[in-house]
């Protein structure tokens, strides 16, 4: 026996989403170039404030005067935060109105964001980052209504091109972070940051299109339901594991880069820290041509080649690592290969269930965040333990875990077609 409302989720979701071509007949003429390049920056802008914490860990390290492992926790306190938004706030986006919910996300972001920039204590600062981190949740209220605004057919694009918008805020918000901090300290990022989350509050209100709720199940009906589409959806549990997994090793880079960059033979600041972030918007770049390639092949396959370019980056830190080139080669890969395993993620789950997007969405990034910080935390660890070669082996483990369950479950899958 079922509980009462879970065992009648495709039901509902049948009746209320009816089939794709309906659900896009209501809301196709709002999607626009101009509103996708919107949702683009609004998700660039907002999930930097995830990542702004990064090339200032050393400053703050020293403000506060603790270790490595101490001020490390503020970047996987921040992942978990976010994990826990993920949650217990996107799957509301399917109960109700994503514009509202949008809205006061925003607005609850920017308190966080003062704490940060007020906080008189390490402790209270650690506070500040979980709660930005469960507030910092609007990018993935605006993929799944991306994705359900846009035709089937050109799903893959729209969220590639929303997802290039997201990816180049995350790169860009370790330059301006560095930058800022170094020339005004660190707590003027996140007042800079607050004053742009009040601008797109403000903005979004008035332009984004209101849409369609998707289920009328309870609140505590949506979170039992996500077990439920755990258990029913392989593809899910998959693409869960790849992307948590490929954002660990990712996490465990961008995590202990300014510790590195801070010891010989380099004895750079945040600053430069920050500047590879403008390094990485190469490989971010090409998130709108692997999202169009996702919708031409099976992205299943973009996800494997997405995993061995992550795992190259990995090698090429690890023996070239000691020079700057080397580190900014690596970069360019590690971020091209990260995205074309998380859009290619997203392309699968979003061609599942249409009116559970945001539920869906809520596992697979779950998943991808509790690994972001597993591997922010694995990687501080690793420096801390055996330095660069530490962080290097992480890295590399949890690729090679990741291509592991790729070929086994590649291998399942062609036993079961014979």
């Amino acid at each position: 026996m079922c509980r009462r409302g879970v065992c009648e989720l495709s039901k509902r979701d049948a009746l209320l989403a009816s089939t794709e071509e309906e659900i896009h007949k209501v809301n196709a003429p709002q999607l626009s170039p101009h509103l996708v390049l919107l949702l683009a920056v609004v998700c660039g802008l907002a999930a930097a404030n995830l990542y702004y914490v990064q090339p200032v860990l050393a400053d703050i390290g020293h403000e506060f005067a603790v270790s490595v492992n101490q001020v490390g926790v503020l970047a996987t306190l921040s992942q978990l935060g976010y994990a826990v938004g993920l949650l217990l706030i996107i799957p509301l986006g399917d109960r109700y109105n994503r514009r509202t919910l949008i809205v006061t996300m925003l607005v609850a972001v920017t308190v966080a964001l003062i704490a940060m920039a007020l906080a008189p204590t390490l402790m209270f600062l650690s506070i500040a980052s979980f709660a930005v981190g469960v507030t910092t949740v609007v990018p993935q209220l605006v993929v799944p209504l991306a994705a359900s605004l846009a035709r089937p057919q050109e799903r893959g694009r729209v969220v590639g091109t929303v997802m290039s918008g997201l990816l180049i805020g995350i790169l860009l918000a370790r330059t301006v972070s560095g930058v800022l901090a170094a020339h005004l300290g660190w707590r003027t990022v996140y007042w800079v940051a607050a004053g742009l989350m009040v601008l797109l509050a403000l903005i979004l209100r008035f332009l984004l299109p209101l849409d369609r709720p998707q289920s009328d199940m309870s609140y505590t009906q949506l979170l039992r339901s996500l077990w439920s589409l755990v258990k029913s959806e392989p593809v899910l549990r998959e693409t869960s594991v790849f992307g948590a997994l490929g954002f660990a090793a990712f996490s465990a880079f961008w995590a202990t880069l300014s510790f590195r960059l801070q010891t010989p033979p380099f004895h750079y600041g945040s600053e430069v820290a920050g500047l590879f972030g403008l390094v990485g918007v190469v490989g971010a770049l090409a998130a709108s041509f692997i999202g169009r390639l996702a919708d031409k092949v099976n992205p299943r396959k973009t996800i494997g080649i997405g995993l061995l370019i992550l795992l190259a980056s990995f090698g090429i830190f690890w023996l070239t690592g000691q020079y700057l080139w080397g580190l900014i080669i690596g970069v360019i890969l590690l971020d091209l290969g990260a995205q074309a395993n998380q859009i290619s993620n997203q392309a699968r789950v979003y061609s599942l269930n249409p009116a559970a997007r945001s539920r869906l969405n809520t596992i697979y990034m779950v998943s991808y965040f509790i690994g972001g910080s597993l591997g922010s935390f694995l990687g501080t660890y690793g420096w801390d333990f055996a330095g660069w070669f530490g962080v290097c082996c992480v890295g590399l483990l949890f690729l090679l875990l990741a291509l592991a369950v790729y070929m086994l479950n590649s291998r399942r899958t062609q036993a079961a077609s014979r």
